[in-house]
C-alpha cells in the first residue's frame, strides 16, 4: 500500500514543491515510510546532479563527518577530472547533496565515475529532473529538503510503505531511469516477474541500487531506451514484459 501523484502545468511553471508536499501529505496514510519528489524545474544550461554519500539510518560512528566530508572532496575532484565545470556543491543534509555543473560529455560515464566513490549514490542527473527522496512523510522531507517554492513544470511524487524491501531512501521511490537525464519513475503494487527480469537485466550489465521490486520499471525503461525506443514505445512493451499489479 503505497501513494502516488502528479502535477503537470502546460502553460508555465508553478510552485510544484509545495503542491506536491500537499497532495503526498495528504496520503501519508498509504506510506509512512518514506516520501519522495521528482521535481522538473525550468531546462536548464547546467546538470544538476542529486546524490548521497550514506543513509538516513547509517549509524553515526566516530568516523562518520569524517568520511562523508573526504568523500564528498573525493566526488568533487572527480567531477574536475571527468571535465565538468563545477558551478556549486552543496550540502542538503549532512548525507545528501545537490551539485549544479556544466558538463556536455556522456552521462553514464558522469554517474559511474562518481558512484566509484564510496557510499556515492547517484539519484538523479539532469537539465530539469531533481530527484528527491528521503525518510519520513512528506511534509517532514520538504522541510529538511527546503521543497517550499520549488519552481517547476511538472512533478511526480510517492509515499511508501515498505513491504518487500529495507526502509532506506535507496529503497524509496520516484528511481532515476539511470543513465538518461530526466526520466523518473514511481510504482504503486508489486511486480511478480521481479527477480526473472532482474537476473536478466544484471546479466546484460544493467546496474541496481536496492532490493525493491518497482525499481525494475526505470532499470528496464533504461535499457529499452538505449536500444533505441521512445519513452512511449519502451513503456507499451513493459506492459508486455512486467507481470503484476500497479497503479
Amino acid at each position: 500500500m503505497c501513494g502516488i501523484a502528479g502535477i503537470i502545468h502546460r502553460d508555465g511553471s508553478a510552485d510544484v514543491g509545495t503542491e506536491m508536499t500537499q497532495m503526498l501529505q495528504a496520503m501519508k496514510h498509504r506510506g509512512p515510510d518514506s516520501s519522495g519528489y521528482a521535481l522538473f524545474g525550468e531546462p536548464s544550461d547546467l546538470v544538476v546532479i542529486r546524490f548521497k554519500l550514506a543513509d538516513a539510518n547509517d549509524p553515526r560512528d566516530f568516523d562518520f563527518k569524517e568520511r562523508l566530508d573526504r568523500n564528498r572532496q573525493e566526488v568533487e575532484s572527480r567531477l574536475h577530472k571527468i571535465g565538468a565545470s563545477v558551478d556549486r556543491v552543496e550540502s542538503e543534509t549532512e548525507y545528501a547533496y545537490r551539485a549544479t555543473v556544466r558538463y556536455d560529455g556522456d552521462m553514464k560515464a558522469l554517474a559511474d565515475y562518481l558512484e566509484d566513490v564510496p557510499g556515492c549514490e547517484v539519484l538523479s542527473l539532469g537539465h530539469s529532473l531533481e530527484i528527491v527522496k528521503d525518510l519520513g512523510d512528506a511534509q517532514e522531507v520538504s522541510d529538511l529538503y527546503r521543497l517550499g517554492g520549488f519552481t517547476g513544470t511538472h512533478a511526480i511524487g510517492h509515499v511508501r510503505m515498505a513491504t518487500e524491501s529495507d526502509v532506506d531512501i535507496s529503497g524509496a521511490h520516484p528511481y532515476w531511469a539511470y543513465p538518461f537525464s530526466d526520466v523518473a519513475v514511481v510504482h504503486n503494487g508489486q511486480l511478480t516477474n521481479y527477480f526473472q527480469w532482474k537476473r536478466r537485466l544484471e546479466s546484460n550489465g544493467e546496474r541496481f541500487q536496492s532490493e525493491c521490486d518497482s525499481e525494475i520499471i526505470a532499470v528496464y525503461l533504461a535499457e529499452k531506451m538505449s536500444e533505441g525506443d521512445s519513452l512511449e514505445d519502451a513503456m507499451h512493451k513493459s506492459l508486455e514484459d512486467l507481470d503484476g499489479v500497479f497503479t
